[in-house]
């Protein structure tokens, strides 16, 4: 017995050490990699907490409450919305005290980018916390996340748009031959993806036999907004480049893939079911795996947007100074203030933000959007409610990226 409780301080005071090293050894630049880390943490508890903290959970009176216990898929639901209430909470409270963070000689920057060891523990606090709470309270959070989960695509789409705008001018702007021809082949690829990845989802969502009209509905309609894409796009008012035409169509295509694959596995129009009865873990772990990645790399995107994101005092943003000094004064005072304080290079606030609104999307996708138990039992991101999401995320891009190509001809006084 003492020989057994040497051994489990030892590895109690190791793992504090590995601990410390770690958290002690990010720096400025990895800080947004350390809180992608801690999110993907949630997200690892709130999976395993998914499958095993039911048993736990029906023996705490003030969750399991009942006159007739539940099943246990409403546990798994609430060790998710629990979790991600808790990370939900760490984040925004970070966004709301980050503020107006301007310049790095702010004493909040050095609380962004330090105080990890504090930060992982206070985060621990916090989602502990949460399996105190009544039910009355997780069940609003779960009516705001569906919100908040909207949100967050919104965010997505702008992003992407962000994204291949960015890239067309910069291959543009190389004014090289090379280049056209890669604009013309990337363009190519994916417009060939595009039809190809339509006539798979005919196959898979419109079996015959079967009165399938609202998936077929949806595969047309994605189907006329590429050729939209492509009529606008070339029309000579807009003068526009394939390229992000043709992005988008690809793009869109894989949302509504995405939504059709979210239908409940029993219903009939949906192809997968044939393919795929019983899902594995295996399966299960691949598609946790690909929403981790997704939603992640669209937080660490978010924080990096030059455009979306940093303040008007940074430098990534543009501030409108001359590019030249006027005169030896007004360059010594340009590198004063320069000395002073140096800006941020994005927004602390809306950083964490996305951080938060990702936590409500990812709980949504763990519990199936919360759809009925017997439905978003055992399938990441699995119901109608999931299916409606992803059509009507399809559209708003669709309606975004024409907005972003017509509104300079609609409002030439306005910048885009």
């Amino acid at each position: 017995m003492w020989a057994a409780s040497c051994l489990a301080s030892c590895c109690a005071a190791c793992a504090c050490d590995a601990c410390r090293t770690v958290v002690s050894g990010i720096s400025r630049r990895s800080a947004r990699i350390a809180y992608c880390g801690l999110f993907a943490l949630s997200l690892i508890v709130s999976w395993i907490l998914r499958e095993v903290a039911a048993p736990l959970m029906e023996k705490i009176p003030w969750i399991n409450h009942f006159h007739q216990t539940p099943d246990r898929e409403w546990f798994e639901t609430d060790a998710v919305l629990r979790v991600s209430l808790g990370n939900f909470m760490f984040f925004t409270i970070l966004a709301i005290f980050m503020i107006g963070v301007k310049n790095q000689k702010d004493p909040r920057d050095n609380v962004h980018h330090g105080g990890w060891m504090m930060k992982v523990i206070c985060w621990c606090i916090l989602v502990i916390l949460m399996f105190f709470l009544p039910n009355g309270i997780i069940s609003f959070y779960e009516a705001s996340s569906k919100f908040g989960s909207g949100l967050f695509l919104l965010v997505q789409v702008v992003l992407l748009l962000d994204f291949v705008h960015r890239w067309n001018d910069k291959w543009v702007g190389y004014d090289e031959q090379f280049w056209y021809m890669a604009l013309l082949v990337v363009s190519l690829v994916c417009y060939v993806a595009a039809f190809s990845f339509s006539g798979l989802l005919f196959y898979l969502f419109t079996p015959s036999g079967h009165d399938c009209g609202l998936n077929t509905f949806f595969i047309v309609m994605t189907l006329i907004f590429v050729f939209v894409f492509a009529i606008v796009t070339l029309h000579p008012s807009v003068s526009g480049s394939i390229l992000p035409s043709s992005v988008v169509s690809l793009y869109c295509m894989y949302l509504c893939y995405s939504g059709l694959a979210s239908e409940p596995r029993d219903y009939e129009c949906n192809g997968l079911h044939r393919h795929s009865r019983a899902v594995s873990s295996s399966s299960l772990g691949i598609g946790l795996l690909t929403t981790v990645l997704s939603v992640v790399y669209s937080a660490v995107r978010a924080g990096s947007s030059t455009t979306l994101l940093s303040p008007p005092s940074s430098p990534r943003a543009g501030s409108g100074k001359p590019l030249l000094p006027l005169d030896k004064a007004d360059e010594h005072h340009e590198e004063t203030e320069k000395s002073k304080s140096k800006p941020v290079t994005y927004s602390y606030s809306f950083f964490h933000l996305i951080f938060s609104l990702a936590s409500m999307y990812s709980a949504m996708l763990l519990t199936g959007w919360s759809t009925s138990v017997g439905e978003s039992g055992k399938l990441v991101d699995v119901g109608w409610p999931s299916v409606w999401v992803r059509i009507m995320t399809s559209w708003a891009t669709a309606a975004l990226f024409v907005w972003s190509l017509v509104a300079p001809i609609l409002f030439p006084d306005r910048e885009f």
